[in-house]
């Protein structure tokens, strides 16, 4: 039996094909070949028309098949990840009403902050586990207001791996893992939260059927089947966020077990048994793919925006005719520290972990006589390491103290530069596996049909590629963080100030 995982992405849809006896990815590709661009029509707004996802998964599906190296007939279940806190919102006729607001969109902000100060910081805390912020529920609230016609028609909103799935099965379905992180489950009652609904005004009718995150979702309608080259019937039999997702690809199921993503945006997810809360909601947790009433299991999530977006628009503005590997061995023949460039690479959106403040993308301490591409290259890649040491100190102010850090070796991973910049900023072993979030999803989809009886026999034949640990670069690399948290602070100060002169001016 063959299971098929799709990875709807920011930049483009990934498809892996996997035999579920051996565990081997028998074929992986990606569509478009270029990036899927972000549709920003107005400053910190991000869209996508989510027929494009459905167009691309389509065409991701058939070029796998392309490579002739399965039978699609023997593809027996189907997996999603996908990218998380999007909005879509579809009719009775399940069309699209509007392109979906996605993850890294800023405009909800002010609507999820009204929330918290009237529900009360400390309810949202213990029932919430985090303040609404710009999570799904908030951009839903922005619809209401600022497209009232469209909020009219929506029969069911839904994240974005509920649209593919949808468009695979005609069924609408959800989890209390994707409700969760939407900001619309109450974890002590273990339920919708009234409050949220009854602040925002919204119907829970909006609200597709609750199914677990391993179990059917729907089955492949005859006429997607034929188009697919797929048999029809096949089950959805899972459905989960990217980064939970990523963190069962590495098989990181237990607490105390930590994964780390370098995509688009650039994740680190630690798992625990405990109701953890940041006062601040900079990190969030979520539940995880394996929780349940019984058997609490929550994945700590510290997202930063700025991370692989960060490191492609340092490429294409100084090395655009450069591939990835030719960049990132231009970089590797700096010495650390970029010789004094250092920077800040928040320019994709507001950052939760700073509170939400636009404090953008910065290069600091550009020297016109010294600094080249090459300098250019190597900060971007070591400020987004530093911005991964920024929010794990976070995280280990809630008591969270991981040793080790679970990584497929893709994206950013695949940077010497990036990734020794990484563990000797942090502090932290990381391993590395050849593993990605459609391939997580394909065993996922194992998971849910009962193919595997544990999530642990999923994983059975994985091993690490290599383990990569600090080395004695690592007291260079604590002095020029402590340079770059020095300007991080700088500008989170001046972008402080003028929120604190308008709302003076409002008073």
């Amino acid at each position: 039996m063959l299971l098929l995982g799709i990875d709807l992405g920011t930049s483009s849809i990934k498809v892996s094909v996997v035999d579920a006896q051996t565990q081997q990815c028998l074929a992986s590709v990606s569509y478009p070949e270029t990036e899927r661009e972000i549709l920003t029509r107005q400053p910190g707004w991000a869209e996508q028309d989510p027929r494009q996802w459905w167009l691309d998964a389509r065409q991701a599906i058939l070029k796998a098949h392309a490579t002739q190296r399965y039978n699609p007939q023997d593809i027996g279940a189907i997996g999603i990840a996908y990218q998380m806190h999007g909005l879509v919102v579809v009719d009775k006729d399940h069309q699209p009403l509007r392109d979906a607001i996605i993850w890294c969109d800023s405009r909800a902000v002010p609507y999820g902050e009204a929330a918290l100060h009237t529900i009360g910081a400390e309810y949202c805390q213990s029932h919430l586990l985090n303040s609404l912020g710009n999570f799904t529920a908030a951009k839903l609230a922005w619809v209401k207001e600022h497209e009232p016609e469209t909020y009219a028609r929506i029969d069911k909103i839904m994240l974005p791996g509920d649209f593919l799935a949808l468009q695979l099965t005609g069924e609408t379905t959800t989890s209390i893992s994707a409700l969760s992180e939407g900001i619309f489950w109450d974890f002590e009652r273990h339920a919708l939260s009234e409050e949220v609904f009854d602040f925002f005004g919204f119907d829970k009718s909006l609200i597709p059927p609750v199914h677990d995150v391993f179990a059917p979702h729907g089955y492949v309608r005859e006429m997607v089947a034929e188009e697919l080259g797929l048999r029809a019937g096949i089950p959805v039999t899972y459905k989960a966020g990217d980064q939970p997702n990523n963190a069962l690809s590495l098989n990181v199921l237990r607490p105390g077990e930590v994964a780390a993503t370098a995509g688009t945006s650039g994740v680190i997810y630690a798992v625990t048994d405990q109701l953890f809360v940041d006062a601040q909601s900079r990190v969030n947790p979520f539940a995880h793919v394996n929780h349940t009433r019984e058997q609490q299991r929550l994945g700590v999530l510290l997202c930063i925006n700025g991370t692989g977006s960060m490191n492609r628009w340092a490429k294409q503005t100084v090395a655009h005719e450069l591939t990835y590997p030719e960049a990132n061995e231009r970089a590797a023949a700096i010495a650390p520290g970029a010789a004094g460039l250092l920077c800040l690479p928040f320019g994709n959106g507001v950052e939760r972990m700073l509170a939400n403040q636009p404090v953008g993308a910065h290069f600091q301490g550009l020297d016109l006589n010294l600094h080249g591409a090459a300098h250019m290259l190597r900060a971007a890649q070591e400020g987004v390491a530093f911005a991964f040491r920024y929010g794990l100190d976070l995280m280990r102010e809630g008591g969270l103290h991981p040793t080790v850090v679970k990584a497929g070796h893709t994206n950013m991973f695949l940077s010497e530069v990036f990734t020794q910049a990484f563990v000797n900023s942090t502090g932290l072993a990381v391993e590395l596996y050849q593993t990605d979030g459609s391939m997580g999803a394909a065993l996922g989809a194992g998971i849910g049909a009962g193919v595997y009886t544990t999530p642990d026999e999923a994983f059975r034949h994985m091993q690490p590629l290599r383990t990569v640990r600090p080395d004695v670069n690592s007291a260079v690399y604590e002095g020029v963080y402590q340079q770059w948290k020095a300007q991080l602070l700088l500008h989170l100060d001046q972008a402080t100030v003028p929120s604190l002169l308008l709302d003076s001016a409002a008073r």
